[in-house]
């Protein structure tokens, strides 16, 4: 078999904008006729004949641009691409009446505000009081005959961090799914982010590049790779909203949507996000050492317990109409807050 692309490694943390890969694979000319779902399980790493089944019902296994029917047999020569989440990970996603803020909503999709401190679907140590616990009470009431075990958590065509707040899309329909998903892979979707940083960004705007993948030795931990060794493209432009000294305020359009995407890309320029516990921002990366500016920082974040970061707008194409989609949430409270602190601040001692 002649493999075009790199089948990329499966990465189940807790929260990735590109929830949905793309695997593409060329038949060789000796492949004898096969099940495409038994052949991809055995090409595609950790994938389930659930999860390949599922996909192909839905439209995102296409084979020479067109889509296929489980029961088709490939031949040599075949080009198959695949749009879907391979991960492992079963979990009944469970009704629970969670207060929602929709931002949003029509026979295609939900679009909702989602505060910091939600995980967004169950899973490991998480399997109750997610979003999709609530999206899927929310669904139950309109649909009463809509069971736990047809529940849409394929709906979710991507994620943001439990600890960011802000705008994510949910699909209500499978034909909505497939289409918001290759957008998502096309990088036609806009997104804007809200981030405040540690330090002084040296340039008013700027791009970075620079892979992202995990560490090689805290599996938690996601790094940026320059030199493109290791994990996967990702392209983070950046432009700044307002300086404050010791901290910046910017705003962050995603190209790609790697893991951590954005936590990670300004730890490697110099900036870690406020208050990011993961990447270095929990603690003062710059200013004094004495004891008023240290308990300026502590009450900063009691006021935001978390990485400064919101997602703040999010822009697509209609997957029935066809129409330009625009939404744009308001700063979650406890970031506005910070962010008025560190501007008084900056004023009274001319940062």
């Amino acid at each position: 078999m002649k493999q075009e692309e790199e089948i990329p490694e499966q990465e189940n943390a807790e929260s990735s904008d590109d929830l949905y890969e793309r695997f593409n694979l060329t038949i060789d000319k000796g492949q004898e006729p096969l099940r495409i779902d038994k052949f991809l399980m055995a090409r595609i790493e950790r994938a389930t004949r659930n999860k390949l089944q599922q996909a192909i019902n839905l439209g995102l296994v296409l084979v020479n641009g067109k889509e296929v029917r489980p029961n088709y047999k490939v031949r040599p020569m075949d080009s198959i691409i695949v749009y879907s989440d391979m991960s492992p990970e079963e979990t009944d996603v469970v009704p629970e009446n969670i207060p929602l803020n929709i931002f949003y909503e029509d026979d295609d999709l939900m679009i909702i505000n989602k505060p910091a401190g939600m995980v967004v679907h169950p899973g490991s140590g998480n399997y109750t009081g997610t979003l999709l616990n609530g999206v899927a009470w929310y669904l139950q009431q309109k649909l009463p005959d809509l069971t736990e075990s047809v529940l849409p958590r394929f709906g979710l065509v991507h994620r943001i961090d439990k600890n960011t707040s802000g705008l994510l899309v949910l699909a209500k329909k499978d034909t909505a799914m497939r289409n918001l998903a290759k957008q998502f892979f096309d990088h036609t979707i806009s997104r804007k982010y809200i981030a405040l940083v540690w330090g002084d960004v040296a340039n008013d705007s700027g791009t970075i590049i620079a892979h992202v993948g995990r560490n090689l030795r805290y599996r938690k931990l996601f790094e940026a790779y320059p030199e493109g060794d290791h994990g996967k493209e990702a392209i983070t432009h950046y432009r700044v909203l307002e300086r404050f000294g010791y901290v910046t305020l910017v705003e962050c359009v995603l190209e790609t949507g790697r893991t951590h995407q954005i936590r990670v890309h300004m730890k490697y320029l110099g900036h870690p996000l406020f208050n990011d516990d993961f990447y270095g921002g929990d603690k003062i990366v710059k200013g004094t050492v004495y004891a008023r500016y240290k308990q300026f920082v502590d009450n900063c974040f009691d006021l935001c317990k978390r990485q400064a970061l919101h997602a703040k707008t999010l822009g697509f194409k209609h997957p029935s109409t066809g129409a330009d989609m625009f939404f744009e949430s308001p700063l979650a409270e406890d970031i506005e807050a910070v962010i008025e602190k560190w501007r008084k601040y900056s004023k009274t001692t001319g940062q």
